[in-house]
């Protein structure tokens, strides 16, 4: 099994339970790490033998740009598609941050992790 991983994608989204984070957002992070048999793909050199990360990339801002009340639904939702698009994809890791969050504290960041069943 190998993985792919796209580190540290940057998007501005508007999520959480408060009525202020919807109106004005937030800057956030997510790590994405799936597995797959890559094998194939390293012994054809074609794109469409392995699972495309440009792909990946777009599910995640896509699903980022969906406003939710938790991290975890937004998790669950990049998994979910991921799972659905990519059928060679057996394991996903998923971890979304927000920077600076509104808690009261000097908090660089708060993050929640999703993983595949």
């Amino acid at each position: 099994m190998s993985k792919i991983e796209l580190k540290n994608i940057r998007v501005f989204a508007n999520h959480g339970c408060l009525t202020e984070e919807e109106k004005i957002g937030s800057d956030y992070l997510v790590n994405l790490s799936v597995d797959a048999n890559l094998l194939h793909a390293a012994q054809t050199d074609e794109l469409e033998d392995t699972v495309d990360y440009v792909s990946l990339n777009s599910i995640v801002k896509e699903e980022m740009a969906k406003r939710s009340k938790l991290l975890e639904n937004v998790g669950y939702r990049i998994i979910e598609r991921i799972l659905s698009e990519h059928t060679e994809v057996t394991y996903v890791t998923v971890t979304v941050s927000k920077i600076n969050p509104p808690i009261g504290g000097d908090v660089e960041a708060v993050s929640v992790t999703m993983t595949s069943a």
